[in-house]
């Protein structure tokens, strides 16, 4: 079930968020600099995953740490980009194929992770420059028939709490 929502992804109650990045992406804008922001240790240990297992754009990434609270968190980073090419330029664009390759390594993760509920933004539109039109009709390809709720967040709302539906315990 895809739904899409208004909000703050960083408040959604689903088991694990996405993003996209690029491969030794510096996490210096969007929704990436937030994650960097609130969980500084995400971001040093991709950057660590980086250096050691130099992962291909098309890849998929899942961290997990604790956030805010003592709560678990579990982060799936989408190499929609392509690595930046020299040692301070900016990632290159997001590819649809690259998109394509991710959105079918995370599907395949999530279902091996036993994930629950999975939220992500419009992957690969902001920094990443690719046209939403084109990108949703892959996710509805390989996120639409995971067996779990699947929440897009197609437009963001700073601080605001998206209803997305999910049951959650007292």
């Amino acid at each position: 079930m895809i739904k899409e929502v208004t909000g703050d992804i960083l408040l959604s109650e689903t088991e694990a968020i996405v993003h996209s990045v690029a491969p030794m992406d510096h996490f210096d804008s969007g929704l990436a600099l937030s994650i960097r922001k609130l969980y500084p240790s995400l971001y040093k240990d991709f950057r660590h995953y980086c250096k050691l297992h130099h992962p291909k754009a098309g890849s998929v990434w899942r961290w997990e740490g604790l956030g805010e609270n003592a709560t678990h968190v579990k982060i799936y980073n989408l190499m929609a980009q392509e690595e930046a090419v020299g040692h301070n330029s900016h990632p290159g664009p997001a590819t649809l194929s690259n998109v394509r390759h991710a959105l079918k390594d995370l599907a395949k993760k999530v279902k091996k992770d036993k994930i629950s509920s999975i939220a992500l933004p419009r992957v690969a539109t902001g920094v990443g420059g690719l046209d939403w039109a084109d990108v949703q009709p892959l996710i509805n390809e390989y996120l639409g028939e995971l067996d779990i709720p699947v929440i897009v967040y197609s437009t963001y709302t700073a601080d605001v709490k998206a209803d997305e539906g999910l049951l959650t315990e007292v």
